[in-house]
Order: structure tokens, then C-alpha cells, then sequence
């Protein structure tokens, strides 16, 4: 459902930034056209050097369209994360380009003030071409930035930015051209050098848009992260319940892509299923800074400061994947002792059960050093499925023989739900205990082993017996 939804949406996208890439190219060609014949007609530097601009500029927009199509792409075999790169590349392209124009510029006018003038023929609609090119600059300007920031793209931002400056450098060479016809008017020789000064004004702004493009550039080509998302991805994550610490967060863009792989440390005695739980947290925190992003999301364990000694227990245990119950732990004499059950592969022989318990033992020890002995109850970990076979003739007797058992114990309150059955020549019994819901979970196990003591004692033939406690409330009987 969801790619079938995406990819119309991807359809459109594409859609949005070609045209406005397309639209950006054909208005860079007008404005080109127009600039380098008034340029050559009047002579005008501060004209040819935006002629050179917007030349600059159709040949950016070009590579722009290239790269909006490229970048477009999806993820191949050989380009994992995508073709997004292409229009940070084209950027950096663009930015030389722009480096260059500056260079001409800087140079000619230099030489028409220090070396030789050139006098200029201004007709009335020389004035008309900055006009124009400020209208059309400013509106393709908005129509660029608008697209490139719905859709992430640095390519047609480069683009926005750099004809934003292009109405700047315009509205220079307007005053440059109305200050040097007042010079050939009114017979002032000085105020003619304003053409070429507007020319070193419009080289100013193509550079200072060429260092802050360029410094954009260069971060994205070397995925850095800006410093306040860093902060806004921490400080998200940190927020989550569980989150132990956020160990690390690496961020790298390509074209409007995000691609996020952090670390966080989780406690050690956590299950997987709420590890994913928290892994999902950390996704959705990353998505709301950046939105549509792919998070990659490593856990590692980590002792926290609450653990108790039993926890500490359960994480060698869970280290080796086994299996332990009934924990207890006794202090004599100012030192810890250990009883745990432990269940292994029921295919194990006894050797090589023994070794298995006794590594484990030694890696408890060397863990929790405040344990001075471990002992250890062996236990066989069922792997396959026994196949049972109902008592009824037995079902009669020893139900009643339960109940009768039972009044020794005034806390259980009721037995229901019985059940006899044979598993090869072994008689298993099973049955649900109510007792009072206030009763602490150590009571209710003290009462239960001494009620399975007694009705094995009483009838020997039970190999095994389980029983489930249930509070009052809850029993419907």
C-alpha cells in the first residue's frame, strides 16, 4: 500500500523540479540574450558583466536540470543511498562558474578605470533590460525556492540563491547606467566611471553568493551536520523511556534525502520485544526533526546504576542463552551464596552438561565478584512434544484426594479445572488454586511447594505436578 502511494507522490515530485528547472533555463536564455546585446550595442561593462552573469547562470540552470534528473534516481546496486549527490555536485560546479565570471569582471573593470575608458551610447531602452531582468529574476527566484525547499533540493536552492543575488547585481548596474549617462549629460567625467564601479559591485555579490553556496556545498559533499539538528536529534532521544544514552548520531544528505545511523545503549536485562519498542521510539523522535528520513537504529547493552544482584545474574545467563529460574541468593558470614536452577538442551549428556553449568558458573563469579559460591540445579530444557493420554478412571480419585489435601491449607480457597494425564508410564496432575489476592507472590510459592510436597507424599504414583494460582476476583466459578 505504502509504495504504491509513494510513487505517484515521487512521480510528482520529480514533475515539480523539472519544470521549475526547465522554467529557470529558458528565462536564463532570454535574460542572456538580452543582456549581451545591449552589452555589445552600448558597450556598457556593467552590462556585460550581468550578460555574463545570466550566461553563467543559463549554463548553472542546465547542469541543474541534468542533475535534478539524475539525482531523481532510486537507490541501485551501485549507488546504495541514492543519486542525490549529483545536485550538491552541481552546485559545486556552478560555484567555480560563478568564481570565474567574478574574475573577468574584476579584471576589465580595473582596466576601463585605471588604464582606458570607454565611452558609452546609452539609448532610452538600454534602461528598460535591468527592469526586466529584476522582474523576472525575482519571480523565478521565489517559483525556485519555493519548489526547492517543498522538496529538499540544493540543486534549484543553488539556483534560488544565486537569482536572488542576480536582482541585487541588476538593480547595480540600473544605477550604474543612470549615474553614467548624468556624467555624459551634465559633463562630469567622474561620474562616468560608475559603469564599471556597478560592474565591480555586481562581481561582490556573484562572489559573496559563490563563498556561501560554496560553504553549503562543501558540508553537504561532506554529509556535516548542522550543529543545531544534532542538538534537536539528542535532545529527542535522550526524552525516550529506556534510552539508557545515545552513544552516537550520524546524519548525511543526499539531494532531499536524510539517511540517519545512530547508537543507543539500552539496559542489558531488557526483552527484544521492548528493545524494538524502543528502537521504534527512536525512529519516530529522528522523523520529527527530520522528516522522511532512513533511520538506521544499532542498540548495544549497558549495566545500569538499579540493577540488582539478581539482574546481574539473569544477564550472564541471558549472555549464553539459558534458561534460569528460582534464583536465590543467602548471605553467611558476610558473603554471598547462589542457588539457581539452570535448564539445558534435554540431548546434553551429563559431561557435557556439567561443563556448560560450571563455564557459566565461572563467568558469574568473574561478573558479580560480590559472590563468594554458586550451586546449581540441572535441569533438562523440553525440545520436543510429549504426547499424553488421558486418566479418567484415575480422575475421580485423585481430584478428590486434592480437595482433601487441600483443607490442610486454609489459604487456598478453591480447586477447579483438574486434570490427570499419563506421558509414557508417568502420571502428570494439573489444577488452578484460588487464593486471596493480598497474599504476596513469596507466600503464594511457599504455599504451592508445600500443597505439591503433601499430595505427592500422600499419592507417590504423581511423577509431576503443576498447579496455577489465580485470585479470588478472578475466578468466575
Amino acid at each position: 500500500m505504502s509504495t504504491v502511494a509513494t510513487q505517484p507522490a515521487s512521480h510528482q515530485i520529480h514533475r515539480e523540479k523539472r519544470t521549475a528547472a526547465i522554467t529557470s533555463l529558458v528565462a536564463a536564455l532570454l535574460l542572456s540574450a538580452l543582456k549581451l546585446a545591449a552589452g555589445l550595442l552600448t558597450g556598457s561593462l556593467a552590462l556585460l558583466s550581468e550578460a555574463a552573469h545570466s550566461g553563467l547562470d543559463l549554463i548553472a540552470s542546465g547542469i541543474t536540470l541534468f542533475s535534478v534528473q539524475v539525482s531523481d534516481r532510486p537507490a541501485d546496486e551501485d549507488h546504495n543511498y541514492g543519486h542525490g549527490k549529483v545536485e550538491s555536485l552541481s552546485a559545486f560546479v556552478e560555484c567555480f562558474l560563478m568564481l570565474g565570471s567574478s574574475v573577468w569582471i574584476v579584471t576589465e573593470a580595473v582596466q576601463r578605470i585605471f588604464l582606458h575608458r570607454v565611452a558609452l551610447m546609452l539609448p532610452v531602452w538600454t534602461f528598460a533590460i535591468p527592469v526586466v531582468a529584476i522582474a523576472i529574476d525575482s519571480v523565478r527566484s521565489r517559483s525556485l525556492l519555493r519548489v526547492a525547499r517543498r522538496h529538499g533540493s540544493p540543486a534549484l536552492e543553488a539556483d534560488a540563491v544565486h537569482f536572488r543575488t542576480d536582482i541585487w547585481s541588476s538593480a547595480a548596474v540600473l544605477l550604474g547606467l543612470i549615474t553614467t549617462w548624468a556624467g555624459a549629460h551634465f559633463s562630469i567625467p567622474r561620474l562616468e566611471l560608475a559603469d564599471p564601479i556597478a560592474a565591480l559591485i555586481v562581481s561582490a555579490i556573484i562572489l559573496h553568493a559563490c563563498w556561501k553556496l560554496a560553504r553549503q556545498t562543501i558540508d553537504a559533499l561532506l554529509d556535516a551536520t548542522p550543529k543545531q539538528t544534532q542538538r534537536d536529534l539528542f535532545r529527542e532521544l535522550n526524552r525516550i523511556d529506556g534510552v539508557h544514552d545515545v552513544e552516537r548520531v550520524r546524519v548525511r544528505r543526499a539531494g532531499n534525502e536524510y539517511f540517519v545511523d545512530l547508537t543507543i545503549g539500552l539496559a542489558r536485562n531488557l526483552t527484544f520485544q521492548r528493545s524494538e519498542q524502543i528502537v521504534m521510539s527512536a525512529t519516530d523522535a529522528v522523523k520529527r526533526i527530520l522528516p522522511a528520513a532512513d533511520v538506521v537504529v544499532h542498540t548495544v547493552p549497558r549495566a545500569t546504576s538499579t540493577e540488582s544482584i539478581f539482574d546481574r545474574i539473569r544477564a550472564v545467563a541471558m549472555r549464553a542463552n539459558v534458561a534460569i529460574h528460582e534464583v536465590t541468593v543467602q548471605q553467611l558470614e558476610n558473603k554471598l551464596h547462589v542457588e539457581q536452577h539452570v535448564e539445558v538442551d534435554e540431548k546434553l549428556t551429563l559431561r557435557e552438561a556439567h561443563d556448560f553449568v560450571s563455564t557459566l558458573e565461572a563467568r558469574m563469579l568473574h561478573d558479580v565478584p560480590e559472590i563468594a559460591t554458586i550451586l546449581t540445579h540441572i535441569e533438562s530444557e523440553p525440545g520436543h512434544i510429549a504426547h499424553t493420554a488421558s486418566l479418567d478412571r484415575d480422575d475421580r480419585a485423585l481430584e478428590v484426594g486434592l480437595r482433601t489435601v487441600a483443607k490442610a491449607f486454609p489459604q487456598i480457597l478453591d480447586i477447579h479445572d483438574v486434570m490427570v494425564t499419563r506421558i509414557g508410564d508417568r502420571i502428570q496432575l494439573s489444577c488452578h488454586c484460588t487464593m486471596p489476592d493480598d497474599l504476596s507472590m513469596d507466600a503464594v510459592h511457599d504455599i504451592i511447594t508445600a500443597f505439591e510436597i503433601s499430595v505427592k507424599s500422600d499419592y507417590p504414583q504423581v511423577h509431576r505436578m503443576l498447579i496455577h494460582p489465580e485470585p479470588a476476583t478472578d475466578n468466575r466459578r
